[in-house]
């Protein structure tokens, strides 16, 4: 079952994947004339001015929830696992493909803000990529084959985010909190279940007020930290980036032999972190309140930059300036495959994973580095368990929509409940990673492979909303989203919204709270 389980991983994220997750990148980037470069002020404008309501949340929050998805394990175990298998080069092909997959971003999450809806039962703004792949071109001659193709994107969504990938996230809290405190791992486990069941029962509010005060505090806790490293490590500072861009290409003759595995670990753990085109950034897209769907599409456009730019380079350079690291000829835990070694002397019982980013911040502060790392992957991995729950739900909630029970339907919400408590408790105590990473690959790259060919089809309403706002920017407006006069169909949340501002009403949001 375990070589099944890497057989199938490996064919689903092999070169063909690798082509289409940097061939998809490139292509929006030149499709949106450099969206992730020219349009950071809006970015950033949005992030700040936001405003929220009682059907949705604000900017601010949505990104939050969107990285309490991504900045997770993948930012210190997956750097560590692409440093180890790829060589310091994959640091460069996370850094590419956070870059072009700020783009694919922008077009997957703007389509989930122009195609979202309100729940029946809650209210709350729902969205996401079966949404926006069965309704893009639902009136059309392709409507049978669009919505046979949504529901597969949500029985693989539902699927991966309440087991595959789930068992990864708690793997990696209750093994760091062993390697710090000694803590059983079934303690740590327990932990991870009562507080999950704690936020999730509030629904998408609580866990966007939960994500909003733990993400933004911990990200910048672990980036200062690594900022303090790097000063510390001054001298590193230059020899590290050498070492990158010259591993990254074949330039160093030691890492020669595995540009091929730098290219394919840096975008496997770059999409494992950041997420873009795997299709889960578009459901916390949906939940915002924004006046234009693209608004929320830079919103999470930088949510890329925030997860591998700053984040995952953090943990790459304690990482790699301290020395604390292996590289493998090839992509199999096996000391006797060790291409070579980093200079600080890595002690032969750390395993691939959070004990590089332990032992490197060790260095500066002996005795604190395990802690910390611990303390850090538990906050990371436990907002985006949350994240999952999110997601898992969305996709359920599309596939009941065919459920007219509303006791059947709840009925259905607690059997994901249970389910992916039965994932976590799994995964947090297994004793070995190989098959929960293996899990999680499947996972994502099932998602990546249905999400980016979708979009690839589906981009004409994303790249009209971009022009329309853009064109509304120009002349001076704040813009404001009417799908009809740009030829989008069946955006009927929009199409109410524009309708009820026209007759001066407020659009259809209910007690709007401006952030600003």
């Amino acid at each position: 079952m375990s070589d099944f389980i890497s057989w199938l991983s490996g064919n689903i994220q092999g070169t063909p994947f690798i082509i289409l997750c940097l061939g998809a990148g490139l292509y929006f980037t030149a499709r949106t004339l450099l969206l992730q470069v020219v349009n950071i002020p809006d970015m950033l404008r949005q992030i700040i001015r936001g405003e929220k309501s009682e059907s949705g949340v604000s900017s601010f929050q949505s990104l939050m929830i969107s990285l309490a998805g991504r900045v997770g394990t993948g930012n210190i175990a997956g750097v560590a696992t692409a440093i180890a298998f790829g060589g310091p080069g994959a640091v460069f092909w996370m850094w590419a493909m956070a870059f072009l997959g700020s783009a694919t971003s922008f077009i997957e999450c703007t389509l989930g803000q122009i195609f979202k809806e309100r729940d029946r039962d809650t209210g709350e703004y729902r969205g996401g990529p079966a949404f926006y792949i069965e309704k893009a071109y639902r009136h059309t001659g392709a409507k049978g084959i669009s919505l046979v193709y949504a529901i597969v994107f949500s029985l693989v969504t539902v699927l991966a985010m309440s087991f595959f990938l789930p068992g990864v996230q708690a793997n990696g809290i209750s093994v760091s909190a062993f390697g710090a405190w000694g803590l059983p791992q079934w303690i740590s486990t327990v932990v991870i279940l009562v507080l999950l069941m704690l936020i999730v029962v509030g629904g998408v509010k609580r866990i966007a007020t939960f994500a909003g005060l733990v993400v933004p505090v911990m990200a910048v806790i672990y980036i200062l930290a690594a900022i303090v490293v790097m000063f510390v490590n001054a001298d590193q500072i230059v020899p590290v980036f050498s070492e990158i861009f010259s591993s990254a290409f074949g330039m160093d003759s030691v890492y020669g032999a595995i540009v091929g595995l730098a290219v394919q670990w840096g975008v496997k753990r770059g999409l494992y972190s950041n997420e873009a085109g795997q299709g889960t950034g578009p459901h916390a897209a949906a939940a915002a309140e924004v006046s234009h769907p693209a608004k929320q599409g830079f919103v999470q456009a930088f949510a890329v930059y925030v997860d591998t730019l700053f984040v995952c380079s953090a943990t790459a350079f304690m990482i790699l300036s301290t020395g604390m690291y292996r590289v493998y000829s090839d992509a199999v835990e096996d000391p006797s495959q060790i291409l070579t070694q980093g200079p600080g002397g890595l002690a032969d019982d750390v395993p691939v994973g959070p004990g590089f980013a332990q032992a490197g911040f060790d260095t500066f502060l002996p005795g604190v580095g395990a802690s910390f790392i611990a303390l850090s992957l538990f906050f990371f991995a436990f907002t985006t368990i949350v994240a999952y729950y999110y997601m898992a739900e969305t996709n359920l909630t599309y596939l009941m929509r065919w459920v007219p029970s509303h006791q059947v339907r709840r009925a259905l919400v607690w059997v994901l409940r249970v389910l992916m408590i039965i994932a976590v408790a799994i995964g947090g105590l297994a004793t070995t990673t190989g098959n929960a990473w293996a899990l999680g690959d499947i996972g994502v790259g099932a998602m990546a492979w249905l999400n980016i060919i979708a979009i690839l089809v589906l981009q004409v309403p994303a790249m009209k909303a971009l022009k329309d706002y853009r064109r509304q920017k120009r002349e001076g407006l704040d813009p404001q989203f009417d799908p009809r006069p740009l030829g989008i169909r069946n955006a009927e949340f929009w199409e109410e919204r524009a309708d009820a501002r026209a007759a001066g009403g407020d659009g259809g949001r209910p007690k709007v709270d401006a952030l600003d």
